[in-house]
């Protein structure tokens, strides 16, 4: 064996005076790609209560503003409570004409997001960051999901015993509609539309989002 025999190897794996980075799964700009809200959903697909545990599983990782931790969450699977968060959530609200999800494409998982404190300013910072956390590591497991504000309180904690009152709720599973994002300037619309099947979302680009 050459004296540098090992010297050799190195720089054929990391490359000449220089460190070579190699990329393990999705990078970070892949999953904001991929996180996009999904309305419509394999019903084929049972997401397992497991699956539920390891995405909210994320937010005992993530930052809390003043480390306060007051967010639980209820688990509702297919076999358990998801006809009663159907019944009780509205999903585009844009696209009212279109009676959003289709038949045959609810989603069957849930995740219902509660506060045990009354909702506050710092209380909304910590919702924002789970909620994003959440469906980051739902797309990075291969699922996708969409975050739901039009639902009827009073029902859900009567009808799941919830111990909190509910402040969002995720919708989880394995999404079947294409989207596509669309560049705009801050003088358009934002609103999303639909055509020829796809799912159009219009987003303010870099230049215009700094001041």
């Amino acid at each position: 064996m050459a004296d540098n025999y090992l010297e050799k190897r190195y720089e054929e794996v990391f490359g000449a005076g220089r460190t070579k980075v190699r990329r393990v799964g999705h990078t970070l700009d892949e999953l904001l790609l991929r996180n996009r809200s999904q309305r419509g959903y394999n019903k084929a697909y049972k997401v397992k209560r497991e699956e539920l545990e390891r995405i909210v599983g994320v937010c005992s990782k993530v930052p809390s503003a003043r480390n306060q931790q007051v967010l639980r969450f209820r688990l509702v699977t297919h076999d358990r409570g998801a006809d009663v968060v159907l019944c009780n959530i509205r999903l585009g609200a844009a696209l009212p004409e279109l009676h959003l999800p289709f038949s045959g494409t609810e989603p069957e998982a849930f995740i219902i997001i509660c506060s045990t404190i009354p909702e506050s300013k710092m209380v909304d910072v910590d919702l924002g960051i789970a909620i994003q956390s959440m469906l980051l590591k739902a797309v990075e497991m291969g699922l996708n999901g969409i975050t739901i504000g039009a639902f009827n309180k009073g029902e859900l904690v009567k009808e799941l015993a919830l111990p909190y009152e509910p402040l969002m709720i995720l919708a989880i599973g394995k999404g079947i509609e294409k989207i596509e994002l669309v560049p705009i300037t801050p003088d358009k619309s934002h609103a999303y539309y639909r055509n020829d099947g796809i799912h159009y979302v219009p987003k303010v680009g870099l230049k215009d989002l700094l001041v």
